[in-house]
């Protein structure tokens, strides 16, 4: 890091400046200014307490599209050139804590119906929650440890999960620093946002309605053109069976909006108070019904299906949704490769 003169301004004191002049002068970043502060975020070319002070006037304000966008635009030139090879982008950056991770088997299924999924997320920020990388390693699947092997897992078994130090380690260390600044900061949105196998169809989920415009604006800035966003149990991309799922997204780069159905009648979601990771396993076995769980993995499936062009209406979605999940091969939950 240069050496500056006394009393000369930082060069990232600037944004710092944009963002904190006070109630009538503070405005957002434009996208080039967020993608130049990325940059020099990621060049080690900040001091620390510039980045947490730059983080919570961010959080505080709270971060816009064109932000997130130049963010996320920055991070992406930084990753090697050429990534491809992923049908569908599914980030998991939230954790469970009520239900247990049902997306994956939604992701299993997809996969092993052809669908070439990455996941990626970022585990153990927030006590008390299940994180995908824990739950995969429990299951006895591996994942990858940089983005090329994520890239050849995909090509040998349709399915990846890389967390995200593997992808972005400056950003993950943000991602960190929650238990010492006390709140979440724009990482989590951010990271959602890298898509770095640029996959066609991209899956967000919040927990904060009010963020779904967020991340559906910096998807159409970054010129995204398949890509769904609602709010999912307990922030991750799961559908919650009992409720409807309102949904924010981008066909072919055009915006919609659009309401899926409950798929189940009972009125309130009730808590799992052991969240046995067997019952995974024993759902996709077939040696447990659960009628929540089914729900929960056929109606994510048919969510990703219509994103990404596989089904044209929400009735043919759920309904190869179900077709799928009952062809499953219940003695494997990834393909070998």
């Amino acid at each position: 890091m240069e050496t500056l003169m006394p009393h000369t301004p930082h060069p990232f004191a600037r944004f710092i400046a944009i963002l904190g002049r006070g109630r009538n002068l503070t405005r957002p970043l434009t996208v080039d200014e967020a993608e130049e502060a990325m940059s020099m975020i990621l060049a080690g070319a900040v001091l620390p307490e510039q980045l947490g002070a730059f983080l919570m006037l961010l959080r505080v304000k709270e971060e816009s599209p064109e932000e997130i966008a130049g963010f996320a635009r920055a991070i992406r030139k930084s990753l090697p050139p050429g990534l491809s090879g992923a049908d569908i982008d599914f980030s998991s950056y939230a954790g469970k804590k009520r239900q247990l991770p049902w997306y994956l088997l939604a992701v299993f299924c997809l996969a092993q119906s052809g669908q070439k999924v990455f996941m990626h997320g970022f585990d153990g920020h927030t006590a008390g929650r299940l994180y995908t990388g824990e739950v995969l390693r429990a299951l006895g699947i591996a994942p990858a440890n940089s983005l090329e092997e994520a890239g050849g897992q995909l090509a040998r078994k349709n399915f990846a999960y890389l967390e995200l130090g593997g992808i972005c380690p400056p950003l993950a260390r943000m991602m960190s620093f929650k238990p010492i600044l006390g709140l979440r900061s724009p990482a989590h949105t951010i990271a959602r946002m890298i898509n770095p196998f640029a996959a066609p169809c991209l899956l967000q989920a919040v927990f904060h309605p009010n963020y779904m415009k967020t991340h559906l604006g910096a998807a159409k800035i970054l010129g995204e053109k398949n890509m769904a966003v609602f709010r999912g149990e307990g922030g991750e991309i799961e559908r919650r069976p009992a409720k409807p799922c309102e949904t924010l997204g981008l066909r072919e780069g055009e915006p919609f909006e659009e309401r899926w159905p409950p798929l189940m009648e009972e009125p309130r979601q009730i808590p799992d108070e052991d969240m046995d990771l067997k019952k995974l396993v024993a759902v996709w076995r077939g040696d447990n019904d659960d009628a929540y769980a089914q729900a929960a993995v056929t109606g994510t499936m048919a969510l990703a299906l219509k994103t990404c062009g596989a089904a044209p209406d929400q009735a043919s979605a759920q309904a190869r949704a179900q077709e799928l999940w009952a062809a499953r091969d219940r003695g494997t939950l990834v393909k070998q490769g």
